[in-house]
């Protein structure tokens, strides 16, 4: 076994942000490494995944999963290669996907560490196309909102992570009409041209109530929704009867310092008989096999596109996290360990 490193660095939250979090609300602290005690594994990580969520779990309330604990290491998902194991079934330079990001090396409970094969896909796919992320979209779209074909789809966000994967996957059930919306002409840009979107709109142009009814004359009968606020008023403008939205995320909104105002056509909910759902993705583990199979189909036969933003260093993770609030990324957003 080869000797273990005598240090890691790892990101630690110092303050709870008030409003947009701030450099100065985390801490990059170096902890020392020891060998993996029984029934667990040390890790290397390769590769973390910074996502809109942990904004949430940066502030102390109680919610669907708790929050981050000051000074101490923030987690998320990574995948890594094991360097030292006490846990049967898993050997030095085995890959493998957990939930201790946000650091260097990772002291891991076996039974919360699953092996991925580097051969089948990229290890940073099973960070987003072929994980949570793509689990997220696909659980969103064909059980929350209930999607059919011949339905007509709006995705907010929609060159975001989630959303690329949404759109495309809505074109190859058979949507009618795919429409997107994203925060800039370069990212309206990839939509159409490389993941098939039939229409899309960067919402800083104009309202986006008025820009969705343009892009869906024929209304609209399901909605991906990552952003809230007036791309879901806009959307419940444009609601046929009967439509479906699965609510994913709320970014326009996570830090806001007062409460965000609620869609002022609500009362459309009722002579529409619309339907909202809220989604989190562990509630649908059970389709992660079918979800595994059909989406390695898809990106084997180049049906199914994604891309990744990638930070290179441990010590630009905070910078990466920020960036994904800022929409800087475009699909998913990897800070990589591998230099």
């Amino acid at each position: 076994m080869p000797a273990l490193p005598a240090s890691s660095r790892e990101w630690h939250l110092v303050a709870r942000p008030h409003g947009w979090p701030r450099p100065e609300d985390f801490a990059l602290r170096e902890v020392p490494v020891t060998e993996p005690g029984e029934g667990r594994i040390l890790v290397r990580n390769l590769h973390f995944s910074v996502d809109p969520y942990m904004r949430g779990r940066m502030n102390d309330v109680k919610s669907y999963i708790p929050p981050f604990q000051l000074d101490r290491p923030m987690d998320g998902g990574a995948v890594g290669e094991v360097i030292a194991s006490g846990a049967e079934g898993f050997a030095v330079g085995d890959h493998v996907l957990h939930g201790l990001g946000w650091r260097e090396y990772a002291d891991v409970d076996a039974r919360q560490a699953t092996k991925v094969d580097a051969s089948l896909a990229p290890l940073t796919a099973y960070l987003g196309v072929l994980g949570m992320t793509g689990l997220t979209a696909y659980a969103g779209l064909f059980e929350v909102a209930s999607f059919k074909e011949g339905d007509a789809v709006f995705v907010s966000g929609a060159a975001g992570a989630v959303g690329s994967q949404v759109g495309q996957m809505a074109r190859l059930k058979g949507a009618s009409r795919v429409i997107g919306s994203a925060g800039s002409d370069e990212k309206v840009k990839l939509l159409v041209e490389e993941y098939g979107f039939d229409a899309a709109f960067n919402y800083k142009n104009g309202p986006v109530k008025e820009q969705l009814a343009e892009a869906a004359p024929d209304g609209i009968d399901v909605y991906f929704d990552n952003v809230g606020g007036d791309h879901l008023e806009a959307a419940i403008a444009s609601f046929n009867v009967h439509g479906r939205a699965t609510i994913c995320g709320m970014i326009a909104g996570y830090n806001d310092t007062e409460p965000t105002p609620g869609p002022r056509n609500m009362a459309m909910l009722i002579g529409k008989r619309l339907r909202l759902q809220g989604i989190l993705v562990r509630d649908h583990a059970d389709l992660q096999p079918r979800f595994v199979r059909e989406v390695a189909g898809w990106l084997n036969s180049g049906e199914l596109k994604y891309n990744e933003t990638v930070v290179e260093g441990v010590e630009n993770g905070v910078e990466a996290f920020l960036g994904v609030l800022r929409g800087d990324n475009t699909g998913k957003m990897i800070v990589s360990l591998t230099r």
